[in-house]
């Protein structure tokens, strides 16, 4: 017989209760839907109380300010219980004053600083702004009057960006100390009677902070005291040019010195009678040492005022003296001060320096060194930071050049070789390089802010 089964049998085999009763799943989804929002709750309640206010933040801040996540009203208004959205400006102001880049720029409103300086990313560096923020004036840059002295269209390093000014056509090193660098990078003789040895770079060119020893150091002329100072030989930066907020002590290259750079091959000999040489100074200082070293030297040997006839001096066209002159002292001591004046002046200056026959006197005027320490005034560089990489690398001119007029500084598309986008080279944003704010305009800032420690009397 057929088994009926209809829709009612069916249904009265279900549970109705099933639904309803408890499970150990149940149980635990109910657990966590009630006191996960409770510990939530409970997080923020005590971030609240504690003041801390990284629960509410977008993100950790850089290493400079790390010490200010707590301290939302630092950088933040706050407004009916709440932040504003970004940072304004006077919260920036009260730690760094920061003046605008030019005046002159033509452009509807200052940036906040915010805009280029975004926090909230992490442990960044903070002053690494992108290069589109510099594109928004460079892009198409305009000034408000005069013209304008900057290329106007630069987007980034490698689109708009022209050459360095130093190595564009027709521009010379200003200099005027005659220099062979080709002659200094071959094996070269140390001093007149000297073995030969093949110089270095670093030999002369070293950054300001260094401490080291000199291989072609004379330790009496590192010692000694000279009249003329560093800006007397360097060419003085030009007015408004952007400075840095800071220069470290081994960034740029010091300039070179004749104590510790040249003195022990290029001697200042100036008579047979002396193993010393004359200061490395002005030609009156030099005079007055001459005077002074043969007064003495007379004084000690009064014999010598006989002076004996040197056959091998005479000089054809010129009147054969006697064999024997007895002079007085002074006239001694004037014409060996004439005699070694006109071998310095003649040659052993002449060698490296410029020298002008000054009108109504009989010394001469040595022409202004005019060194450049800085090749780029809008731009920075740091030597250190490129410490292992040779110098002749990027500097290969110095092998050939054999004019003090070259210059030495390496072109941009040698720098590109490195600096460029891409994991695998050198930042190559304009910050790298660039600063925006003049620093040579800041004002100091009085310090308010106290460390969150200190406040809370806690260590």
């Amino acid at each position: 017989m057929a088994r009926t089964r209809t829709t009612k049998s069916v249904a009265q085999r279900i549970d109705l209760n099933y639904f309803k009763r408890q499970t150990p799943y149940k149980r635990a989804r109910l657990i966590l839907v009630i006191l996960a929002p409770l510990l939530a709750l409970g997080w923020i309640a005590w971030r609240g109380l504690s003041r801390d206010s990284r629960v509410y933040s977008s993100g950790r801040m850089s290493g400079a300010h790390a010490v200010l996540e707590k301290q939302c009203a630092a950088c933040h208004i706050e407004k009916a219980g709440e932040f504003s959205a970004k940072a304004a400006d006077a919260g920036c102001l009260a730690c760094h004053d920061g003046p605008v880049h030019h005046e002159e720029q033509v452009r509807a409103e200052v940036p906040a600083c915010a805009t280029c300086h975004v926090e909230h990313r992490g442990r960044v560096n903070i002053v690494a702004s992108s290069s589109a923020s510099c594109a928004e004036c460079h892009a198409n840059l305009k000034v408000a009057a005069g013209s304008l002295p900057y290329y106007p269209h630069i987007q980034s390093l490698e689109e708009g960006h022209p050459e360095i000014g130093a190595r564009r056509p027709n521009v010379k090193d200003p200099g005027t100390i005659l220099l062979n660098h080709a002659v200094h990078m071959k094996p070269i003789r140390r001093g007149p009677n000297g073995p030969l040895v093949q110089m270095e770079c670093s030999d002369c060119h070293r950054p300001e902070g260094y401490k080291g020893s000199w291989p072609y150091a004379d330790a009496d002329y590192v010692d000694a005291k000279v009249t003329y100072e560093d800006k007397d030989v360097l060419v003085p930066v030009s007015a408004g040019t952007l400075q840095p907020r800071l220069v470290k002590a081994r960034a740029y290259m010091a300039p070179v010195r004749f104590a510790s750079s040249c003195a022990e091959c290029h001697l200042l000999t100036f008579d047979k009678r002396f193993d010393t040489g004359v200061p490395h100074d002005k030609p009156e200082v030099v005079h007055a040492f001459l005077i002074k070293k043969f007064q003495e030297y007379i004084a000690a040997h009064p014999a010598e005022v006989r002076v004996l006839r040197e056959p091998q001096r005479d000089l054809t066209g010129k009147p054969i003296p006697p064999e024997v002159r007895v002079l007085t002292p002074a006239q001694w001591v004037s014409e060996r001060t004439a005699d070694a004046e006109e071998l310095l002046w003649r040659k052993t200056c002449k060698q490296c320096h410029a020298l002008i026959q000054a009108p109504g006197s009989d010394l001469p005027k040595i022409a202004e060194a005019r060194l450049t320490q800085r090749w780029m005034p809008h731009a920075r560089f740091d030597h250190d930071a490129h410490r292992g990489f040779a110098c002749t690398g990027c500097h290969p001119g110095a092998l050939t050049s054999k004019e003090t007029s070259d210059v030495l500084i390496p072109n941009l598309a040698t720098c590109k070789a490195c600096h460029a986008p891409g994991p695998e080279h050198a930042e190559s944003r304009c910050f790298e390089c660039h600063t925006y704010h003049n620093w040579a305009k800041r004002k100091e800032v009085k310090p308010t802010y106290l460390l969150p420690a200190l406040q809370t009397g806690g260590r």
